[in-house]
């Protein structure tokens, strides 16, 4: 994306690279809702793709999703001749749960999670914020990048190039303390037991 760099106009640039940055945080908040957290949420299987009527479709597209308990996923297809291929998928996805099938709908029992697994998940989070900032601080670079290109090419001074880096990082170190906050917090609800 390029960046309006109009000499005096820091706010315009500010809300720019914020909106840009919300890229990789929109991602990131896909991420967190899939993360199991020991409490069934109809948004662990909504995502799973599966081969259904010659292309791919996502299990929301052909079912009714529903958590009738703290442990239980139920899928109910509107077509019942999906259902052999629901199962499979979810059989494949990384669930680590395997799908009851009784031929009108299929319910996954989630087991307690082991104090093991929640530590996995834990680790597995770390790594999905990790990626997170690497796709904000990506950004930043591409700010930072055009910034110096119009300084060199002297469409901005010196002066307010500097500022304008400053903003950058401001936007950069505020954008990543969100992140840091979301990760916190799910944190918190996968060690919950």
């Amino acid at each position: 994306m390029k960046f309006s760099l109009i000499e005096g106009d820091i706010k315009s640039f500010e809300n720019e690279v914020a909106l840009e940055m919300q890229g990789p945080i929109k991602h990131f908040e896909r991420d967190l809702a899939a993360l199991r957290t020991g409490r069934a949420s109809t948004k662990l299987v909504e995502d799973i793709t599966f081969e259904c009527y010659g292309q791919q479709m996502k299990m929301r597209d052909v079912a009714t999703l529903a958590t009738p308990d703290a442990r239980l996923i139920t899928v109910q297809p509107w077509d019942k001749s999906l259902l052999a291929d629901i199962e499979k998928a979810l059989q494949t996805s990384d669930l680590g749960v395997t799908p009851a099938n009784d031929g009108e709908i299929i319910r996954l029992q989630l087991p307690q999670m082991s104090t093991e697994r929640r530590e996995e998940m834990v680790k597995l989070l770390g790594k999905k914020v990790e990626e997170c900032r690497i796709g904000i601080r990506s950004v930043r670079k591409d700010a930072q990048n055009q910034i110096k290109a119009a300084q060199k090419a002297s469409d901005v001074s010196e002066d307010f190039a500097h500022r304008l880096s400053d903003s950058l990082q401001k936007v950069t170190d505020n954008t990543i303390k969100i992140v840091d906050g979301m990760g916190d917090k799910k944190t918190a609800e996968i060690r919950q037991i």
